[in-house]
């Protein structure tokens, strides 16, 4: 007799994935990605490409997208006093020129210490310590600090990506508006602007939302219960109109597709603030989704491929079942499909 699986037990979301299936590069054509699609009623899948999402997207249905853009927020620049090599990734603006950044190294960083970013183009003072590698600085520079960033800035891409990133953009998607994040909202990475019109054409609503993806959706979980894990906060914003839009969608007996687990959490955060409604807001975000959580806006999901024993893939085993994304990751596996940032995409319905 086999025992029960925990579902508050982090060990119960890992998996084996050998090496070469985590995605290094974009691939040329952005909706060419492959796409497995999984019914949660039957467990039945489909192995499918992107472009052919438009044909499990119906009439009237509204598919929500995070058009949040991504600061090329990798800095390397060199102590002042000392000349040592440093590195910061911007994480949130918190007012006017200070921001929470991540640093590495971070051992010798202090209250007081100068950095400087280009020869002097950027220099940042550091303010104080938060923990977990984390300093408030202030920056001083001349002209638009959005213009600078962009000329010395690296994309943050995540560690497991060893390539070098020949083409930005291809970090952006393609509806990329508000600056903000420190990391891509990737389920939207293989949209393209002519199949976005094709989803249009069929009738079918497309809406957007802003969530500035932070590093706190994808910090390991290090604690063996779920539960003790403790979320960072990511800010967000959704206007009237797509308030509109969801609200007469969901009273139209339609559903609410999520382009991705960005998407979801502002919905699902909003929708558990106000009774099940979704209204125009903003503000932080600290939600954590896994299984057991009542879900209130969300009726189908656009997703990657996540890490092992992350936030991310018990968010999608909440939406399914663990049983169900676990038996399909093996799947994707067997199929060699490519994972995670730049890999392939899910559609759970």
């Amino acid at each position: 007799m086999t025992s029960e699986i925990n579902l508050l037990s982090t060990e119960s979301y890992d998996y084996d994935l050998p090496k070469e299936l985590i995605a290094q590069t974009p691939i040329s054509d952005r909706s060419s990605s492959r796409l497995l699609v999984l019914d949660r009623k039957t467990g039945k899948m489909e192995d499918e490409h992107f472009y052919n999402i438009i044909n499990y997207l119906n009439p009237g249905d509204t598919l929500v997208l995070n058009d949040s853009k991504v600061m090329p927020a990798r800095l390397i620049g060199e102590k002042e006093d000392t000349h040592g090599h440093i590195e910061f990734l911007l994480l949130k603006n918190t007012k006017d020129n200070d921001w929470e950044v991540l640093a590495k190294p971070a051992r010798h960083l202090h209250p007081g210490t100068e950095v400087s970013f280009g020869n002097g183009i950027l220099r940042a003072r550091v303010n104080d310590y938060l923990g977990e590698g984390r300093f408030l600085v202030t920056f001083s520079y001349q002209g638009v600090f959005l213009e600078i960033l962009d000329q010395l800035g690296e994309m943050p891409l995540p560690p497991y990506i060893k390539e070098k990133l020949s083409d930005k953009d291809r970090y952006q998607t393609v509806y990329a508006k508000n600056w903000g994040s420190a990391a891509a909202p990737t389920a939207g990475l293989h949209w393209t602007k002519e199949l976005l019109q094709k989803v249009s054409e069929k009738g079918i609503n497309v809406a957007y939302l802003t969530l500035h993806v932070g590093l706190g959706t994808f910090r390991p979980v290090n604690s063996d219960n779920v539960k003790e894990h403790h979320m960072h906060s990511e800010y967000y914003i959704l206007d009237e109109k797509t308030a509109s839009l969801i609200n007469e969608t969901q009273k139209n007996g339609k559903r609410i597709i999520a382009n991705g687990t960005t998407v979801v959490r502002t919905l699902e955060t909003i929708a558990h603030n106000n009774d099940g409604k979704i209204v125009s807001t903003n503000g932080y975000t600290d939600i954590f989704i896994y299984p057991g959580f009542k879900w209130e806006a969300v009726d189908a999901l656009i997703t990657n491929f996540h890490l092992p024993k992350s936030t991310l893939v018990m968010l999608v085993s909440s939406f399914a079942s663990r049983d169900q994304i676990l038996a399909a990751y093996e799947h994707a596996i067997e199929k060699k499909y490519r994972f995670f940032s730049f890999g392939d995409a899910m559609f759970i319905e």
